[in-house]
Parts: structure tokens; sequence; C-alpha cells
């Protein structure tokens, strides 16, 4: 309860008759608990008990020696049984599953082995295919070249017998002016000649007869004579009567008169 602070002062009240009946009462209570305890807390003592007697008494007899009676056997308690369980079901194998699928396994490995072994072989065939190609490559390279060049050879044979044709037709054109032109030189040699009366039969003379590209006769020498000498002046003053010599205008043909002339003359021929 709360006064206002401009109250004037005010007294406390007096105590009244219940409360100090109240505090007796607590103090009697007290009391009492006090006792109480006391009393719980202490223990009477125990009579004491004596026995009379008019003499001792006799001693003990030795009581007879029992024999031990013999151990019981031991008995074995049997271990405990485990609580009957059911037992778990036992998979039987299946044997023709299993059988199957080492069959399946087999054929597998069957399988991969053949297509390895056909890669293997297909790979060995590819090898020998190509180093066939190669091989037969190198033959028909080699065969080309052999033919390269025996058409070389061919033509080179062919060449040198067209050329050994023309030269052959050559000559032959060449001997052919040259005993042309021998022919002539011996007719007017032959139309120079004097022969002597006194000739006896057929006699030859050879003369060696230097000549100019213009047929001019520089010089007669007798290289085998005739055995009459009459005869052989005769037939070197009947070359020197005839120069210049008639000679082919080829060159060829010409070569085989200029610069020196074998000449041969027989007196009937």
């Amino acid at each position: 309860m709360s006064f206002p602070a401009d109250a004037p002062f005010v007294s406390r009240p007096v105590p009244t008759f219940a409360a100090g009946l109240l505090a007796l009462g607590v103090h009697a209570l007290f009391a009492l608990l006090l006792v109480f305890g006391v009393s719980w807390q202490t223990q009477q003592p125990a009579p004491v008990m004596v026995d009379l007697w008019d003499a001792f008494p006799a001693p003990p007899q030795p009581a007879a020696e029992i024999p031990p009676a013999p151990p019981e056997p031991v008995k074995v308690q049997p271990a405990p049984r485990p609580a009957a369980t059911e037992p778990a079901p036992v998979k039987t194998p299946d044997i023709a599953l299993e059988k199957k699928q080492a069959e399946a396994e087999l054929k597998a490995k069957q399988i991969a082995e053949d297509k390895a072994r056909a890669e293997a072989r297909e790979k060995q065939l590819a090898e020998q295919k190509k180093r066939e190609q190669l091989r037969q490559a190198e033959e028909a390279d080699l065969m080309r070249r052999m033919a390269d060049e025996e058409a070389a050879n061919a033509a080179k044979l062919t060449r040198l017998a067209e050329a050994r044709a023309a030269a052959s037709r050559r000559q032959a054109a060449v001997a052919s002016v040259v005993g042309e032109y021998q022919d002539l030189i011996s007719a007017k040699v032959r139309g120079n000649t004097r022969i002597p009366a006194s000739l006896v039969g057929n006699p030859e003379v050879r003369c060696r007869v230097r000549l100019l590209p213009t047929g001019e006769v520089q010089s007669v020498q007798v290289t085998r004579s005739s055995g009459n000498p009459a005869y052989d002046d005769a037939v070197v003053r009947a070359i020197e009567k005839s120069s210049p010599l008639p000679l082919p205008a080829e060159s060829d043909a010409r070569a085989e008169f200029v610069p020196e002339l074998l000449f041969v003359h027989r007196a009937k021929d």
C-alpha cells in the first residue's frame, strides 16, 4: 500500500492476539520434535543369561572314522543345443544352364579366335598379294626395259644395216663410176700408144700416175715392167700424151684417181 509523499506520518499497526498464539504453537511443535528424535535414538541393553553346572562334563569320545564317501560322479552337462532354426534353402545348381553358359562362352571364344585367325590370314594374303603385285610390276618394268633395249638395238642394227646397204650401194655406184672412168682412161691411153712391131705376146705394164684434180698428168712411173723396155716407154709416152685424163665429177669416185692412179695396160686388151 503506498502513501502519498505529502501524507502525514502513520504509525505501524500493533500485533494482534492471533499472531501470538501462532508463534506459541510453532515453539511447542519444535520442542515435541526434539524430544521424539532423542527417544528414537536410545536402545535398551539386552539381558545376560548364565548356565550353572554341578561338575565338568565328560570329555567327548573320538568319533569312529567314517570312510569318506566316494565322490559323486561329475555330471557333464550337455552343451545347450542351439535353438532350432529353419535351414536356409540350398540352391540347387542348374547344370543345364551352367552347361549352356559354358558352351556359349566357349563358342564366343572360338568365334573370336576364328575371327582373329581370319584377320591374320587376310592380312597375310594382302601382304602376299602386295608382294606379288610388286614383283609383277618389277618384272613388267624389267621386261619393258629389255623390250626398249631390244627395240633400240634393233633400230640401231636396222640403221647400221641400212647404212651398210647404203654404203654398199654407194660403193657399188662409186665402183661402177670408177670402172667406167678406168675404161675411158684406158681407151684414151690405148689410142695414144704406139706398140713396137717387135712386140711378141700380150705383155702387161703397171705405172703409178700422179694427177691433179683437173686430170692433168704430173708424172708417170713404171712400177712393174712388161719385160720389153720399148713397150714400157711407149705406154709412158701414151699416158703423158693423154693428159688431162678424164675424171669423174663425184668426189668419192674422183678419190680413186686423185692424187695417184695405178694404171695397168696390156698390149692386146
